[in-house]
């Protein structure tokens, strides 16, 4: 490095030839994005969700409210939404669901229902291509989503006859799955060993956990060897972190802590060379404080159309704004190895703009649910070079003091440039 500093660890090979070209590249902003509930925004809603800088919308796309007539297709409201985000310069994924009862009450795993959920994504498919929508299959068919019960096997055979169908009349679409929720092992095998990979272009993944972000690495280096020991051996099949995100329910947590885990999860995302991280969700689904599903939000629950701005910004609204403010057009670099951080617990790592570096710098070791939490609570120190002068940014914007020969980790990441 041209900073003097050593240690560093390689970042895994995010670079492998023949990736889709709708999938995106690992660049902020268009690494990161939000989940949304709404075909049709409120008063005021598209520019201050634009406004966090993410490029990304997740989307239910819904087979049962498009298809209300067999063989007659309604896309009207995602038309409308997409038009939405377009003038904001967002992108889409859009997940095929969920089931339609004019075939089946359960999900599409007879041939008939199977082939009516194939012929309506394709149609769908075929009615945007060319808009850079992600089209994912399903949403977690191995909790609850699928009914009766989950079945590797019928959601394999849905995959595959719905790519097919897709690919015959829209070839340019990227495709995406299997969207479950957690690393669930066994059914992930169960599909790999099904040839399900053979029909994807990229493989979404729903980390959710109650320990902190970082204990995801490890997950996405075991998920990524079965991809390359289950998967085609000529293109390369990237990792998407589809849905994921962190309840601020205060028997969980604070929603200080909410932001923290947000900035951390991005960063750590993107350490392991998972090109997109779709947060859930953008705004708290309700009012019930001790409901867990209504504090995901970035921003508060009720809307106030005659204020700007029209919700309430939680901490983790300006966090995903400092995110893409100071690492805007930047990639990640390497992790470097603190000295004498034997459990790994500090986190240093190097982003890159051409000849530009930032760090993202914090540590792990004062997260009770961290591995290696340390009790005592002692300091936690980074020794940067010497003779530089550092400017050090919060995780949520606030421009603190500048830092030089060394900067103190705290469980709340910061950001660091280089002056002059």
């Amino acid at each position: 490095m041209a900073l003097g500093i050593a240690c560093a660890v390689a970042p895994p090979n995010a670079h492998a030839q023949l990736r889709h070209p709708a999938i995106p590249s690992a660049t902020v902003p268009h690494s990161v994005g939000i989940n949304i509930h709404f075909t049709d925004p409120l008063e005021g809603e598209m520019a201050m969700l634009a406004a966090t800088g993410a490029k990304w919308i997740r989307m239910d796309f819904k087979w049962g409210q498009t298809e209300r007539v067999r063989g007659v297709y309604d896309f009207s409201a995602y038309e409308r939404l997409l038009s939405h985000l377009e003038k904001h310069d967002l992108r889409a994924v859009f997940i095929f669901d969920y089931g339609n009862k004019l075939y089946s009450d359960v999900s599409p795993a007879t041939p008939e229902s199977r082939a009516a959920y194939a012929r309506w994504a394709a149609a769908a498919a075929q009615k945007f291509a060319g808009r850079g929508v992600l089209w994912e299959i399903w949403n977690e068919p191995n909790i609850g989503f699928w009914r009766p019960q989950p079945n590797p096997a019928d959601y394999v055979a849905l995959v595959k006859e719905t790519a097919t169908a897709v690919r015959a009349v829209a070839p340019g679409e990227a495709l995406i799955a299997p969207a479950i929720a957690r690393f669930d092992w066994p059914f992930l095998e169960a599909c790999f060993r099904l040839g399900m990979l053979d029909f994807l272009d990229a493989v979404s993944i729903h980390p959710y956990r109650n320990t902190v972000p970082e204990t995801v690495s490890a997950d996405y280096g075991r998920l990524r060897e079965m991809i390359q020991k289950h998967g085609p051996k000529n293109r390369e099949l990237p990792i998407l972190s589809g849905e994921w995100g962190y309840t601020s329910q205060a028997k969980e947590r604070s929603e200080a802590v909410q932001a923290r885990f947000l900035t951390r999860q991005w960063l750590s995302n993107l350490a392991s060379g998972v090109p997109l991280s779709i947060w859930y969700d953008w705004r708290d689904d309700g009012l019930d404080a001790n409901e867990r599903e209504n504090r995901f939000g970035l921003v508060r629950h009720p809307h106030f159309p005659q204020r700007t701005p029209v919700f309430a910004a939680k901490p983790a609204y300006f966090a995903a704004q400092t995110f893409v403010d100071e690492l805007n057009g930047f990639t990640f670099a390497q992790r470097i190895a603190n000295a004498n951080d034997a459990a790994k617990n500090d986190w240093i790592l190097r982003f890159s703009r051409g000849s530009e570096s930032v760090f993202a710098v914090w540590t792990t070791a004062h997260d009770a649910s961290a591995p290696g939490f340390d009790k005592t609570l002692r300091p936690r120190v980074y020794k940067l070079p010497p003779n530089t002068k550092w400017r050090v940014v919060s995780h949520l914007g606030e421009e603190l003091p500048p830092a030089q020969n060394e900067i103190a980790l705290a469980s709340a990441p910061l950001f660091l440039k280089i002056v002059g």
